[in-house]
């Protein structure tokens, strides 16, 4: 009689358990879901302040040794040039020379190739200024006509520039991302008639660096401009808070 007695209740407990652990489970992961996610956005326009230039120069000759000669010549003829221009000898940096045989090829009367036959050399070298001193590179690099009145055969590059405080400019433009979520969560919160908790989760995303009024598209994996002298560089940062 008591183990008949025993059951039912036995049952209704074990039933009041596991309601109580369902309904907790519940609110627990009703609690957890009530987050909202915004992303923050930043952006701050910049001038460069380095600037690095490029250039080749090119001698031929049959002979390697006398074309070796004869582009060292005007390897000393740039680097008087450069530092008559103010550009230190710390700014300059020559590259190892590119070596290229040429050949000619022979045909026979039917025009069809028989053959080759050795030409000369091509030696190419490169110079580069890496320099802070952007007005006079720039300068440089659209005048070298007292190169080549010389006979120097130089190609110019267009330079490529640079910004030193990178760094700091990526702080800064995740702070003032992160105070752009917490208005915009703010805002959404607000209107839902509830207010913002603490950050969940943060995630940064794409850092960009674009040309200042220029028509770039943006990449998923970022963009980093180093043509033009002004830029605009954009971050995002994606957070997640918890609503109470």
């Amino acid at each position: 009689m008591m183990r008949s007695l025993l059951s039912p209740i036995i049952i209704a407990v074990a039933v009041i358990i596991a309601v109580i652990i369902a309904a907790s489970a519940f609110r627990y992961h009703f609690t957890a879901a009530e987050t909202i996610a915004v992303t923050g956005s930043a952006e701050k326009d910049f001038a460069s302040d380095q600037i690095v230039w490029k250039a080749t120069f090119t001698r031929q000759g049959y002979e390697l040794k006398d074309a070796y000669a004869m582009l060292k010549s005007d390897e000393n003829a740039i680097k008087q040039y450069l530092n008559a221009a103010n550009i230190a000898d710390s700014n300059i940096v020559f590259s190892s020379v590119d070596v290229q045989r040429n050949y000619n090829n022979r045909y026979d009367e039917n025009g069809r190739m028989t053959g080759n036959e050795f030409s000369g050399y091509s030696l190419t070298g490169t110079v580069t200024v890496d320099s802070r001193n952007i007005p006079v590179v720039e300068k440089l690099s659209r005048e070298i006509t007292g190169l080549l009145q010389k006979g120097i055969e130089l190609n110019s590059i267009p330079p490529s520039y640079y910004y030193s405080g990178l760094n700091t400019l990526k702080i800064d433009l995740l702070a003032n991302a992160s105070k752009d979520a917490k208005q915009r969560a703010e805002s959404i919160a607000e209107n839902s008639g509830a207010s913002l908790g603490n950050i969940k989760k943060a995630t940064m995303g794409v850092f960009q660096i674009t040309g200042k009024n220029m028509n770039e598209d943006y990449s998923y994996g970022g963009v980093f401009n180093t043509s033009a002298k002004e830029k605009t560089a954009t971050i995002t940062l994606r957070v997640e808070y918890q609503l109470k």
